[in-house]
């Protein structure tokens, strides 16, 4: 008696189980598909260039972007959007192409590149026989979207907040430093596409500060 109802007790729980796992196949079947995002409209192929091509002229400042450091949350595959004050949505389905911090130096660089002709931009690890007079080391600090709190849908925006200094290698001496915060309006929740376009207009805008900043901090 008692083996017959263990036995049906089995095969019970075993339909329970195939059961189960057919409705985690269901829904694995209708979940969207993920999609992946890489940063870097145009600045890409210059930013190669700068690290593989020779330095044609000696006179020229070379500048070396080490890899940046990201805040922990966003260091994952992951799109970030963020909701009011203290709620971060990680986008399961939205995710970046690439690790995030390497993503940003490669773009920083290629921008910078365009903007600070006189000098030649090179990321870590720095190419063989090179050493950088100066060296820029970014802490990416907000690197999201930002969408209204309660609702699904309407108008949200691009947000960076990073933080730069600019060092002498020799002894890690302090040239230059600042922070940059760049809001870019415009973004409607849902459309990744248009958050990365916006992502890379706050890099473009980061890029355009340390260009600025290059020229003034002097080697001592």
């Amino acid at each position: 008696m008692w083996t017959l109802i263990r036995s049906r007790a089995t095969r019970l729980l075993l339909l329970a189980t195939l059961l189960s796992m057919a409705g985690c196949f269901s829904l694995s079947r209708d979940a969207p598909p993920q999609r992946h995002y890489v940063l870097g409209s145009g600045g890409a192929a210059q930013a190669i260039s700068a690290a593989v091509s020779p330095v044609a002229d000696s006179s020229a400042h070379l500048v070396g972007l080490r890899l940046p450091r990201v805040a922990d949350y966003l260091a994952s595959p992951f799109i970030v959007v963020r909701r009011g004050a203290h709620q971060v949505e990680f986008s399961e389905y939205h995710r970046w192409g690439e690790d995030l911090g390497q993503a940003i130096n490669r773009t920083v660089a290629g921008l910078l590149a365009e903007r600070a002709p006189r000098h030649r931009i090179v990321t870590a690890p720095w190419p063989g026989g090179t050493s950088p007079d100066r060296v820029i080391q970014l802490h990416i600090l907000r690197f999201e979207g930002v969408a209204p709190e309660h609702t699904r849908t309407g108008a949200g925006a691009a947000h960076l907040l990073a933080t730069w200094e600019i060092l002498r290698p020799l002894d890690g001496s302090l040239l230059g430093r600042g922070t940059i915060e760049v809001r870019e309006d415009g973004w409607s929740v849902g459309d990744f596409d248009g958050l990365v376009r916006l992502l890379d207009t706050g890099l473009e805008a980061l890029a355009e500060d340390l260009a600025r900043h290059l020229g003034e901090a002097t080697i001592p």
